[in-house]
């Protein structure tokens, strides 16, 4: 395992941020934190804009994604995404969570190219921890950094 882990999201319970089985990782539903501090809070309101909201979707991936990332060896690479969830803490009237879920797509592809896109849902909750916004929990597949 890597042991640069100190920046590792800070579990808000009893659980760790990623788990791995063999070759697959599978992420703790991870919220917009930094630090151990949400960076926003509130539901997803169908009047404003989802631009509003791309930087808690962002830093609910990055965190996923470092938790992923800390369970590499040296020479292994997420080698692709295999499922995306993205949990939306809305009103009953959104609509839009498809495009909550393209900014988490956009920032694994910013990160990984082209696998990091592989499946994914979206889906509209009533509530998620903290009364966080978003909810990101990510399925990824790892190879040595010698297979292509």
């Amino acid at each position: 395992m890597n042991t640069s882990n100190n920046n590792n999201p800070i579990p808000q319970g009893e659980y760790v941020p990623a788990t791995r089985f063999g070759n697959i990782i599978y992420t703790a539903g991870m919220t917009p934190r930094k630090n151990g501090v949400l960076i926003q809070i509130g539901k997803v309101q169908t009047g404003e804009s989802i631009t509003n909201y791309k930087a808690a979707v962002r830093q609910a991936v990055a965190n996923a994604i470092t938790a992923a990332k800390n369970t590499l060896t040296y020479e292994e690479v997420i080698a692709q995404v295999l499922s995306l969830t993205v949990y939306v803490n809305s009103d009953e009237t959104f609509q839009a969570h498809s495009s909550l879920a393209d900014f988490a797509s956009e920032y694994l592809f910013e990160e990984l190219g082209s696998k990091g896109i592989g499946s994914r849902a979206a889906i509209g909750v009533p509530s998620l921890p903290g009364n966080a916004p978003v909810e990101i929990q990510i399925t990824m597949g790892v190879s040595s950094k010698n297979v292509k």
